[in-house]
């Protein structure tokens, strides 16, 4: 696919981004030799948007499949690739963000990043390895400061647009009382199960853009849900618009003025989750995927503590 042909969205930083990402996280995460290969091919395939994280441990490949792409000339200069990456919850600490981006850019192989989000409103003991901590490492999140370094990560030119990720309602509407930069966008589990109407609608009202990860229900990660890809409802409307569930899913969050993150190492599955562009769903196709039933995949249990800044799920979810 051309992809001049994947629409752009003009975030409140003033840059582009293109209106569909490609996901480099999974787990476990392939070696090296399977995942720069994979790269490429959604290169090839059209895909110039790419979302990464410190957390995935897929930085370093996808640079390096950046590298190759230019040496290969299948793209021309690195501005033709939009590349997203995240600060992690042990580095969501004032005075550590800066060298966590650098640290970053550094396995990327880039001057900058298009977009740095915070991947959680979580902040945990430096040097704890994934998710390998005890409750007592569950600190307090510095709001104000964390988001004051990720302002200077942008006043430095080393991030484009700068973000966040896991934010619900509450906690932007705090980090906007301090914030002398604002949030371009919010990336948050979101799909046709989880569809997410007063963030939305709050994010539209304040100018911050939304990305959906989970796009399609994480079909087949250790916390997925099949609620999206065996959905009744789905199903009925992929045969009378001939296309696929997974083409549907993807075509109702565009329709939203959402971007997608998907992810999908085949590469067949990579060109149909771009095929979404050119055609629209009814507005009776709509009003039905309103009606499904509503289930977030991702609990995020992991952060809630008695003793932590998070007691509850409504805690950390607002």
């Amino acid at each position: 696919m051309d992809p001049k042909s994947v629409p752009n969205v003009v975030l409140n930083s003033g840059y582009k981004m293109p209106m569909i990402g490609f996901g480099t996280g999974t787990v476990p995460l392939p070696p090296s030799h399977e995942l720069i290969p994979a790269f490429i091919s959604a290169i090839q395939a059209g895909y110039r948007h790419f979302d990464t994280a410190t957390y995935y441990g897929s930085e370093e490949p996808l640079g390096q499949a950046i590298a190759l792409a230019l040496d290969q000339g299948l793209i021309k200069d690195r501005s033709e690739v939009y590349i997203t990456t995240k600060l992690w919850c042990t580095d969501a600490h004032p005075g550590l963000v800066l060298p966590a981006l650098k640290a970053s850019l550094k396995r990327l192989g880039l001057e900058y990043v298009d977009l740095y989000l915070i991947h959680f409103p979580v902040r945990l003991t430096q040097g704890i390895e994934g998710f390998k901590y005890n409750k007592k490492d569950i600190l307090p999140f510095d709001m104000k400061g964390t988001w004051e370094d990720m302002e200077q990560c942008s006043k430095l030119g080393l991030a484009k647009s700068i973000g966040l990720s896991n934010f619900g309602v509450k906690k932007m509407t705090q980090l906007l009382q301090n914030a002398t930069i604002p949030p371009a966008l919010v990336q948050v589990e979101l799909n046709a199960a989880w569809q997410q109407e007063n963030l939305r609608r709050f994010c539209k009202e304040k100018g911050i853009h939304v990305s959906a990860w989970s796009p399609l229900g994480a079909n087949g990660a250790m916390w997925g849900s099949l609620a999206v890809m065996d959905s009744p409802i789905l199903k009925d409307i992929a045969i009378t618009t001939e296309k696929t569930v997974a083409q549907v899913a993807l075509r109702w969050i565009i329709e939203q003025g959402i971007t997608p993150i998907v992810r999908s190492f085949n590469k067949e599955r990579m060109k149909h989750n771009l095929e979404i562009f050119d055609w629209e769903l009814s507005e009776n196709d709509l009003e039905k995927i309103k009606q499904m039933p509503q289930h977030r995949a991702f609990s995020g249990e992991r952060f809630v503590s008695e003793d932590g800044p998070y007691k509850t799920l409504q805690g950390l979810w607002d």
